[in-house]
């Protein structure tokens, strides 16, 4: 899908509320396509958001029917030769790669369809939670350009079969099937899904943060490794979770039989 005139304001909004962090894709008339704009917009606010220690949890979500259509091919074809064109996916690639860095967990609210780049937005973030009517697809190959970067995010989600599947055949899948295949946590009805992705926000933000940020970047390195240097690197992390303060008073308040209270400490 090629973008169309966009009404005035910014490419993305911000709101902070109570220790979450809601970005939200705002060009519902091109279905938030990710232009170079909106790739640099979501890098700014990763970069910011990585060095404040006050938001507990991130929510990506989108303005309109769509959530995101993917790249912008009037731009793409536009900038014609292929090292321009690898400039404009490498800095995509370093954007989807910073939700992972993120030491605040990331969910992806999904309200509309989901195709190409903006399947890969879904994938990359830690957790996602869908509208009944959302959908998901990887149609590049019908168009004669194989969705490669959206597959590294998809083919760490899902089974391989599965991947390949919506990789090769470039066909939609719908919410539930993308529930069973693991592209997403949870699938409600429209109606319900702010509700849902606040609740699952709001749990999250009631864990300790140091916990959850070495959690969470330790768990992706893992995966790169080997069994054997996964344990280690496993082994290093709960160790100096549990001699941490937020470990000590987690261990207290589980033998003392209480809640735990992170806000002292």
């Amino acid at each position: 899908m090629s973008a169309q005139p966009q009404p005035a304001g910014p490419v993305l909004l911000c709101e902070d509320r109570d220790g979450i962090t809601t970005l939200t894709l705002n060009r519902p008339a091109s279905y938030n396509l990710l232009t170079s704009e909106l790739i640099d917009a979501l890098q700014s606010a990763f970069d910011s958001i990585e060095q404040n220690e006050s938001v507990r949890v991130v929510v990506l979500a989108a303005v309109g029917k769509g959530f995101s259509a993917g790249h912008d091919l009037k731009e793409i074809r536009a900038l014609g030769t292929q090292p321009k064109i690898e400039s404009l996916f490498q800095r995509c690639s370093r954007m989807m790669m910073s939700i992972a860095r993120l030491p605040q967990p990331v969910i992806a609210r999904v309200q509309g369809a989901a195709a190409a780049a903006g399947c890969q937005l879904v994938a990359q973030c830690d957790l996602a939670v869908a509208s009944d009517s959302a959908k998901f697809a990887a149609p590049g190959v019908t168009w004669g350009f194989f969705c490669s970067t959206p597959g590294v995010a998809i083919g760490r989600n899902l089974a391989r079969k599965h991947a390949m599947e919506m990789l090769l055949t470039g066909e939609a899948v719908d919410a539930r099937r993308a529930l069973e295949w693991g592209l997403v946590n949870r699938v409600v009805p429209a109606g319900e899904l702010d509700n849902a992705v606040l609740a699952l926000a709001t749990q999250i933000r009631s864990k300790p943060r140091c916990t959850i940020a070495n959690g969470k970047r330790a768990f992706y390195d893992q995966l790169e490794l080997g069994v054997e240097r996964a344990y280690e690197l496993a082994g290093h992390v709960i160790a100096s979770s549990f001699a941490h303060e937020e470990g000590r008073e987690g261990m207290d308040a589980f033998i003392d039989k209480r809640p735990p209270s992170w806000q002292e400490r």
